[in-house]
């Protein structure tokens, strides 16, 4: 198959993106594809007209790759592509709308509450702070309601950092999410599948530094991974069926990465879902694949048929 690999582009996570779709397009040379590789500007579409490719597989992250931008522009276009559609993408690229679909669901999330920049420019929302303190209690989590790759997130140990925290998010979103910081153990648990879904094992992130930053994520040694994560069985199922439940629940296919966070009390706290998860050296989708065995070129080739199972 011709197959376009979509990367890079201007979002805040361009070079995590292009790790990923340079990973993704040497697997897909391998495998006998013959592959367009795309680094995403204002020369797409035309490009895309004119090369026609029989898929296109979808490596950005971020805003613009993952909150249903460009599959809806590929829908337009009638091109089949890896990944949720439209919907899901919108819906989990936004922590403030998925979180509402996961209360809807009983999936359970942290406590939270949102707050846009106009609230704080027009209705001055700067003193609603205290009272959101109040009732989350500290630490808390501040964070962009939709952003990637924990970039503009924070942890508040106390009310007087907090309007910090939220100036510093908002300039990566013009909505801020401040959640209840939970103590646990953090996990991933990335779903394959269209109309049969598979789990693969899970993985437990321990940052050196105590959290999960962008930094952790990506710069190899930062971050201790156990795959499958150190939990017992029952722990373990819990977290699945939750991950599953909330795939499910914002209308995935193909694949994606739930973030959670099992509290002290075995309860798995969903923190956000992927759409696009990474594909570099470090990512957690590649990394439970391998232990499922999975290589990295089978999982690339799974991927591309699911893909083209859901427009077949």
């Amino acid at each position: 198959m011709r197959i376009a690999v979509l990367m890079g582009g201007r979002s805040l996570e361009r070079d995590v993106s292009l790790r990923s779709g340079r990973r993704v397009s040497r697997a897909l040379a391998e495998l006998g594809h013959e592959v367009l590789d795309l680094d995403v500007d204002d020369s797409l579409v035309p490009t895309l007209i004119r090369e026609r490719p029989d898929l296109v597989y979808i490596a950005l992250h971020g805003k613009f790759g993952e909150d249903g931008t460009v599959q809806e522009l590929l829908e337009i276009l009638d091109f089949p592509y890896t990944g949720p559609g439209v919907f899901a993408s919108a819906l989990g690229f936004n922590k403030a709308l998925s979180k509402e679909v996961f209360r809807r669901e009983g999936i359970p999330t942290p406590p939270y509450f949102v707050l846009s920049e106009a609230t704080f420019q027009e209705m001055g929302a700067l003193h609603a702070l205290r009272p959101v303190g109040e009732k989350l209690g500290f630490p808390l989590v501040v964070k962009p309601v939709a952003q990637g790759s924990a970039l503009g997130i924070r942890v508040v140990p106390s009310h007087d950092e907090l309007v910090e925290a939220v100036r510093t998010a908002l300039h990566y979103d013009d909505r801020v999410i401040m959640e209840k910081f939970v103590k646990g153990i953090e996990v991933a648990a990335s779903i394959i599948g269209n109309d049969e879904l598979e789990a693969l094992p899970l993985v437990e992130a321990v940052p050196r530094g105590g959290f999960f930053d962008f930094e952790s994520r990506y710069t190899p040694g930062l971050t201790d991974y156990y795959c499958p994560a150190r939990l017992d069985d029952t722990l373990t199922r819990r977290a699945i069926d939750v991950a599953l439940s909330t795939h499910r629940a914002l209308g995935c296919v193909n694949v994606s990465r739930v973030d959670m966070i099992i509290d002290e009390e075995g309860t798995p706290q969903v923190l956000e879902l992927n759409i696009s998860p990474g594909m570099t050296e470090t990512s957690l989708l590649p990394m439970a694949a391998e232990v499922a065995g999975l290589g990295f070129k089978e999982l690339v080739k799974r991927l591309v048929a699911l893909a083209m199972e859901k427009y077949s």
